[in-house]
């Protein structure tokens, strides 16, 4: 029976490997918001010819990304760009990033305005199309969220994303007039992580719970360990504007703030949750 699912194990991580490959081929441009996470790391690892790509970094500070994007870009001899930005410049990019997504959720902002500037920097490199890691952590339930739910909750949440699922980094490259590639979201690719068994999603290691576990196992001898079993960080807290709570705490003052809530709740019933969510 061990003999069995090792075998069905190898299998599919032969075919996902397969089915990558060619997905990126589809997808290919000549650089990558690179983060160092799995998703864009295993791109990296299946293109044809890596050396010839040019990965981007944004950084506020030295943000966690930065150690594990320098450790890919100097594996495969990428040409690594790290953009270094402090608060004026993520404040700069906030209000485009509120008016393209249509949304001033605090974590999205967070998120999206890291997007953003390495979408800048891509632009302003002349790049007219940029490889992303989107969808990865939907397909292979990456999110820690994931990983309490039962088999027929997770199975459910799953599909349900999978339904409603859309990703920044396509509109906000269309605002700057270039194109993103999503390479997870191949069809040929995604059919085939849609279809895999939801155990090989979620499963334990070394002490320790994972999602996008059968990703992994993928591409355990072809990327660093530390790559590897890296934990699900979000984009947020890699690049370093998961500080934005805190720096918005001090910029705006509570009477200011409660003058604020009250005037946006009069005139648009719109309940500010904190200091961030009104700036």
């Amino acid at each position: 029976m061990i003999k069995m699912a090792n075998q069905y194990v190898s299998d599919v991580t032969r075919r996902l490997r397969s089915l990558l490959k060619d997905a990126v081929q589809r997808s290919l441009a000549d650089c990558i918001l690179l983060s160092g996470g799995l998703d864009t790391s295993v791109i990296i690892a299946v293109a044809s010819k890596p050396s010839n790509l040019t990965g981007i970094t944004v950084s506020l500070g030295e943000a966690p990304d930065m150690r594990f994007a320098s450790l890919i870009a100097e594996k495969f001899g990428l040409r690594h760009e790290v953009v270094r930005v402090d608060m004026d410049d993520v404040e700069q990019a906030i209000p485009a990033v509120v008016r393209i997504m249509q949304s001033f959720d605090p974590m999205e902002v967070r998120n999206d305005a890291t997007i953003l500037i390495g979408l800048r920097a891509v632009s302003e490199e002349g790049f007219r199309s940029v490889m992303t890691g989107d969808a990865a952590d939907e397909l292979f339930a990456g999110y820690s969220f994931f990983f309490k739910m039962s088999y027929d909750q997770l199975k459910n949440r799953l599909m349900e994303i999978w339904r409603t699922m859309r990703f920044a980094s396509v509109p906000l490259a269309e605002s700057l007039g270039i194109r993103a590639k999503l390479p997870f979201l191949d069809e040929e690719f995604k059919s085939y992580a849609m279809a895999s068994d939801v155990p090989l999603k979620i499963r334990e290691e070394r002490g320790r719970t994972y999602g996008k576990w059968i990703l992994r196992k993928s591409f355990e001898h072809e990327l660093p360990e530390e790559i590897i079993w890296r934990v699900k960080m979000p984009i947020e807290q890699g690049s370093g504007t998961s500080s934005l709570p805190e720096y918005y705490a001090k910029k705006i003052d509570d009477s200011e703030f409660e003058r604020r809530r009250r005037m946006l709740w009069n005139s648009d019933k719109v309940h500010l949750r904190d200091k961030e969510q009104l700036a």
